[in-house]
């Protein structure tokens, strides 16, 4: 049993009883799904209230035996709240892409002088990959990403202090003319990004320290990044249902026999601001092509990643695949 003290879908002040099935996916816990060990450690708590058997916690204490409803329920239920309003006061961290469409002659001019200041760059703003596209869409766009761990607030401080900065100010004097167009989204990492451990994820340090296996077996200079975007129908649902049917079916093609052991899933991202209804898969494959080619065939021979991508497949009205070449200055190479 565990106390509601929100109003989303539920009536505020109630109790309300939860049942964990054994080996179950503890992201089900609803409002704890950003923190689904807290969600579970609050069912274990309650259960143990007024309960005849000792029940050890997740740290391997036992709760003490038949603990007083009226003298506990407030105390855990008061603690409990604390914690949620903390985590609910702490920001969300979200991905920023932003696509700027370069002119065919001023593409080398443009990657010259940004190369030159990839480092101001980089301590302005938390870069995390910078590509080129090489083919499946429009050409000379230069795509970069961003994660704000602090979510909007980092953000929109880091921008201010690009916009006062001179030398970033002096860089966007000379590559202004580069530019035919500038466009930027926001996107947040889905909750599975942090529930399968072989998914690297954009946050600072977590994705290097991922691939540094992977670059034992390839050689970066070969490496490609797939971006793969579904544009969905539109609808609350449909966001949530296509995050479900992908979780379900990944660990198939994450271990499909034949899966080149260079590809990684660096993340899997849904719009927030801008295009709504998109959902961004971004794969590593270190060995180039021909380990792109090779896993797409093992995962075609994964069972329950084939039912995943036809349920998915009704819920989408467009799909690209594109392949990009990242920058001898990215972070992720």
């Amino acid at each position: 049993y565990f106390y509601r003290h929100t109003s989303s879908g539920m009536a505020k002040n109630s109790i309300v009883r939860l049942l964990l099935r054994p080996g179950a996916s503890a992201h089900i816990l609803g409002p704890h799904a950003s923190f689904p060990n807290r969600g579970l450690d609050l069912h274990r708590k309650l259960t143990c209230v007024n309960s005849g058997a000792v029940r050890p916690s997740r740290a391997g204490v036992p709760f003490p035996n038949r603990i007083p409803l009226n003298q506990t329920f407030s105390t855990i239920m008061s603690s409990e709240v604390d914690k949620e309003q903390s985590f609910a006061q702490r920001p969300s961290a979200l991905v920023e892409l932003r696509e700027y469409e370069l002119r065919p002659d001023q593409v080398n001019a443009y990657m010259k002088s940004t190369s030159v200041k990839a480092n101001l760059r980089k301590s302005l703003a938390p870069l995390r990959l910078f590509t080129l596209p090489e083919t499946g869409g429009t050409l000379n766009i230069a795509t970069h990403l961003y994660h704000w761990t602090g979510g909007h607030a980092a953000r929109n401080k880091g921008r201010a202090a690009m916009a006062t900065n001179s030398d970033w100010k002096d860089y966007l004097k000379t590559v202004k003319g580069c530019m035919v167009r500038q466009c930027s989204n926001i996107f947040v990492e889905a909750p599975l990004v942090h529930n399968f451990d072989e998914i690297c994820g954009l946050e600072m340090g977590r994705a290097e320290e991922a691939l540094a296996t992977d670059r034992q077996n390839d050689d970066y200079r070969e490496s490609i990044y797939e971006i793969r975007r579904y544009k969905l129908k539109l609808g609350y649902e449909t966001v949530p249902t296509f995050l479900k049917l992908y979780s379900d079916g990944l660990p198939s093609k994450l271990y499909a026999e034949g899966t080149d052991p260079t590809t990684s899933l660096i993340t899997l991202l849904y719009s927030d601001v801008g295009t709504l209804n998109e959902v961004i898969e971004i794969w590593r494959h270190g060995g180039g092509t021909e380990a792109m080619e090779r896993s797409r065939v093992a995962a075609r021979g994964a069972p329950e990643w084939k039912k995943a991508i036809g349920e998915i497949a009704q819920l989408a009205v467009e799909f690209t695949s594109t392949i990009h070449k990242p920058m001898p200055f990215s972070p992720l190479r």
